[in-house]
């Protein structure tokens, strides 16, 4: 149990693993098109946090989440992921799926050289019942072409 509450080594249910296929990006890991998305793991432990995020009624969420360090790749950390609201950052709302980490962490360097600022789009939706968390790959994808 880390200091927030929210274990990323904590094992997963079958539907609360993510969601993201490594043939949706070519092979700079960029997205195909701008319809892709991927959903966050691990978020069913998150459920009140994304609620609060939505009561704060936010138009725009984006990702909160810094590239990987070399220390951080070398034991294949799992990136937790936080939103920035506009006005406050949220505390972890779930984690990026396994095989997915090098597909984010080259986009958000790639947004960070950019702008200057590693923010990928998100959109919280309900699915089975429970709020996921789903990168908006596709849009990063139209930021950087």
């Amino acid at each position: 149990m880390s200091i927030t509450g929210y274990d990323p080594q904590a094992p997963l249910d079958r539907t609360d693993r993510g969601e993201g296929k490594l043939n949706d990006y070519t092979y700079g890991l960029l997205a195909r098109n701008r319809r892709i998305r991927l959903t966050l793991a691990g978020s069913d432990a998150c459920q009140d946090e994304l609620i609060a995020v939505l009561e704060q009624g936010a138009d725009q969420m984006e990702t909160a989440v810094s590239p990987r360090t070399q220390a951080q790749e070398k034991v294949d950390a799992p990136i937790v992921v936080r939103l920035f609201t506009g006005r406050r950052v949220s505390g972890p709302v779930g984690m990026v799926p396994r095989g997915l980490e090098s597909v984010v962490d080259e986009n958000l360097r790639r947004l960070d050289d950019a702008f200057g600022i590693a923010r990928i789009p998100v959109a919280i939706v309900r699915k089975r019942g429970r709020l996921r968390v789903q990168l908006l790959m596709g849009a990063v994808r139209d930021k950087l072409v």
